[in-house]
């Protein structure tokens, strides 16, 4: 017995003295990638209604990336093993310069293997969020202009798996399929977005020396994998805007300006596993654009639409929901399912969000989420900052 317990005590004080992630530098890998895709048809600008009666139905995209993994030696290097986190500045063409423009693209990314198929091949994933800067994008005083982009800048969002090749220790081999979306958020209107599918290549150099290894250790595994509440608290806003259906027979307006959204978000998650929590959430937010239909001054319409203002609690929306987090170190991943049971007119009681949670502290984060109804009808961004208990 006094054997046994010595192991334990000898374990978690062996867990208790390997250094933090950031106490020792990280690994460095500098790297390209270029993407050729395939545009699916999703709006009729890409579809062929453009200036040139062209099908947009390609693109290419290339990067340059920079990222950096925990060494080996070091707590989250054990737990997490080939985990990596970066940086890319790249462009995209859809060979159509006078009708989508040339975006350049700068994002942040995170990937990790998953399967591991031999000493040198390994399957992982890899997600990406940033921002699209330069889009030719709509005008309303040009006929035929731009109905998939209406904002010179819109958010990027990329997923994707592919195979890792170690060509040798200092250098890897990437090939894989990658979906990617970019979209205004419904910050404003027309927002069909764009989307392409394709495969991506890549390669990939270490900087510097390597990578630093401990023993295994099943006493910080167990800790890390233990079940536990995680509270998270998150107040958000944003701007939008709203296409309303007013008179008899109903016919479609777009509201002028933008609106305000306002919101605060309670998530109790069961940690599962070091990479893996789960829980319940409500949702309530207020939302200056809902409910506005019925308040419609009839006669109105086109930039002189008028509506007299709601009642406060005539906007308000509040919503329960389900979530499942990929929590890894600096980021997490955040999907929602959500009903409201509490609904302004005119907007979708079936609910979804995805948001990136960025860590600056163990309690601290920055949010950054979108919001659809029916999994089809933009709804809002969730910007804002969270606290985790």
């Amino acid at each position: 017995m006094a054997l046994c317990l010595g192991a334990v005590v000898g374990m978690s004080a062996l867990a208790d003295s390997i250094p933090g992630g950031f106490s020792r530098p990280p690994v460095w890998r500098i790297g390209v990638e270029v993407t050729p895709a395939y545009v699916p048809g999703t709006n009729v600008y890409l579809d062929g209604s453009n200036p040139r009666d062209k099908r947009i139905r390609r693109s290419l995209s290339g990067s340059v990336r920079t990222d950096l993994s925990f060494r080996g030696d070091t707590k989250e290097g054990v737990l997490y093993k080939g985990l990596y986190q970066g940086i890319g500045i790249g462009a995209d063409s859809f060979f159509a310069n006078d009708l989508l423009g040339t975006p350049v693209t700068a994002y942040v990314y995170q990937g990790a293997p998953f399967i591991c198929l031999s000493g040198c091949l390994k399957l992982e994933y890899e997600w990406k969020f940033g921002a699209a800067f330069g889009w030719k994008h709509y005008d309303r005083e040009v006929a035929s202009s731009n109905a998939a982009v209406s904002t010179p800048v819109t958010a990027m969002m990329g997923l994707g798996v592919r195979l890792n090749y170690s060509l040798t220790e200092m250098c890897s081999l990437m090939l894989g399929i990658e979906g990617t979306h970019f979209s205004n958020g419904n910050t404003s209107w027309p927002n069909g977005g764009v989307n392409s599918i394709g495969v991506s290549l890549g390669v990939a150099c270490r900087l510097g020396s390597g990578n630093g290894s401990v023993a295994a250790n099943p006493a910080l595994e167990r800790e890390a994998d233990r079940g536990r509440w995680l509270y998270d608290i998150v107040a958000f806003g944003a701007w939008r805007k709203r296409v309303v259906f007013v008179g008899s027979p109903s016919y479609p307006e777009l509201c002028p300006g933008r609106f305000g959204v306002i919101g605060v978000q309670f998530t109790p998650l069961r940690r599962l596993n070091r990479w893996c929590a789960v829980g319940p959430g409500v949702e309530v937010q207020w939302d200056e654009s809902a409910g506005i239909a019925p308040y419609w001054v009839e006669g109105s319409g086109g930039d002189d639409i008028k509506f007299k203002r709601p009642p406060f609690a005539r906007q308000i929306s509040a919503g329960l929901s389900a979530h499942a987090e990929l929590t890894m170190p600096i980021f997490t991943v955040d999907a929602g399912l959500g009903y409201d049971v509490v609904c302004p007119a005119g907007n979708r009681r079936f609910y979804q969000m995805l948001a990136l949670k960025t860590f600056f502290t163990r309690s601290v984060f920055l949010n950054v989420g979108y919001r659809l109804g029916n999994f089809k009808d933009p709804q809002n961004l969730m910007v804002g900052f969270g606290v985790r208990l």
